[in-house]
């Protein structure tokens, strides 16, 4: 299994775990990727995650920049103007960083006004 998808793993236990339901992993658009999509009551939440072995949080800047969230922002309109069940429902983007010791969830680690 390779680095990326254990991390995504980890974090999907970690989502479970605080009580969100996962509806959807890997979302693809023509924009980009979203790693995990969860129910959070009623907010949906599109989730990115970083597993890095070498860099700490204080450089997730650099993996999550602007250039990232939009592509990440983008891609969750995608989803929503496909799923439309989903449309009355709040969003957040949070962030996910597995790093080698612990696991660290950023709820609303940025928002669309990016």
């Amino acid at each position: 299994m390779n680095k990326g998808r254990e991390g995504e793993n980890r974090a999907a236990a970690e989502v479970e775990a605080a009580g969100m339901r996962i509806i959807a992993r890997n979302v693809r658009s023509p924009a980009g990727e979203v790693d995990l999509i969860a129910e959070d009551g009623d907010t949906l939440v599109f989730i990115e995650v970083k597993a890095w072995s070498v860099y700490g949080i204080e450089n997730l800047s650099y993996g999550i920049d602007g250039k990232k969230q939009r592509r990440i922002i983008e891609t969750a309109k995608y989803f929503l103007s496909v799923h439309r069940e989903y449309s009355s429902m709040a969003v957040r983007f949070d962030v996910i960083f597995i790093g080698p010791e612990k696991v660290i969830r950023l709820e609303s680690a940025f928002t669309e006004c990016v």
